[in-house]
């Protein structure tokens, strides 16, 4: 029960699939969904995933790829521009409103990862998002500057961005692309965490797909470096909000922060014991987990 849609975000067409229910009606309303993949995946991985398991439960779900990435328009191709991607959770709202089976008064959002941050982000301001639910969350803009654990020093951020700066006049005078990978390409020995299990998932059989070839342009650094997605939750995240995170998981202290700071009273940050950040992904008995606490939390707040 998978449709191929396209949507528009500032003139931009996103591909996306959309899931239905088993025994679907047009002229009914069902609670909707818009799931958000994590940075370099597409909607084919883990965020399909997720939105075909909660179709399964009576949800419409919306799983896309986001701007630059995947089946979507934009170039440079694998850039990465926080502040698009949370503009295109935006519009993936503004397409599900145009769709007459879908409840307007009950959608939601469910981001995994960096898709997570960006879904914090979102439905600070964005008020038809009524509940959101994060996996594995991260704020890419933190991780990505400071480091896992916030361990790089200011100096060493400088340095870098001094190096994006000088990548952008190269490239503003001829030369091409400049790309480097979201995970190890190849694993270095002893080499262990998130970045570990990225590369077990983006570049092996378990999860790579042709459309997400752990790209991402150098230059993308100079936009994540100062975007925050936690910048207003104590103030504008007052809905209904959910994140999961695995006890083992190296990123878990951004799901932790962001229930401690945001503004919502019906919060949780609910631990599924054993996991690491990307075994939310696709191993079974961790997503059938996560999707069952997510099912509770919609019906609660959406059906």
């Amino acid at each position: 029960m998978r449709q191929n849609v396209k949507f528009k975000n500032n003139g931009l067409l996103l591909a996306g699939h959309l899931y239905v229910p088993a025994h679907f009606d047009e002229t009914k309303k069902y609670p909707t969904i818009v799931v958000s993949h994590p940075g370099g995946g597409v909607k084919e991985q883990t965020a399909g995933l997720y939105a075909d398991k909660l179709s399964e439960l009576g949800y419409v779900t919306l799983a896309f790829d986001a701007s630059n990435q995947g089946e979507s328009e934009g170039s440079p191709r694998y850039y990465e521009d926080p502040y698009a991607r949370t503009e295109d959770i935006r519009a993936a709202v503004d397409y599900l409103t145009t769709l007459s089976f879908v409840d307007t008064d009950h959608i939601g959002a469910l981001g995994i990862c960096a898709g997570g941050g960006y879904t914090v982000a979102a439905a600070q301001t964005d008020r038809r998002i009524k509940a959101l639910a994060t996996v594995s969350m991260v704020d890419i803009g933190s991780l990505f500057s400071e480091g896992m654990a916030r361990v790089v020093p200011v100096e060493d951020q400088i340095k870098l961005l001094e190096q994006v700066s000088q990548q952008r006049t190269a490239e503003a005078n001829g030369n091409e692309t400049f790309f480097v990978t979201y995970v190890p390409q190849q694993l270095e020995e002893g080499m262990t965490g998130t970045m570990a299990e990225g590369h077990d998932y983006y570049v092996t059989a378990r999860g790579c797909h042709n459309n997400a070839p752990n790209r991402l342009v150098f230059a993308s650094f100079g936009k994540i470096a100062t975007y925050s997605a936690f910048s207003h939750i104590d103030k504008f995240l007052t809905q209904p909000f959910l994140t999961i995170a695995g006890s083992e998981a190296d990123t878990l202290y951004f799901s932790a922060e962001a229930v401690e700071k945001a503004a919502s009273q019906h919060k949780e940050l609910f631990i599924i014991k054993g996991a690491t950040h990307v075994a939310l992904y696709d191993i079974p008995e961790n997503v059938n987990v996560a999707i069952e606490k997510i099912d509770g939390f919609f019906t609660e707040n959406l059906k």
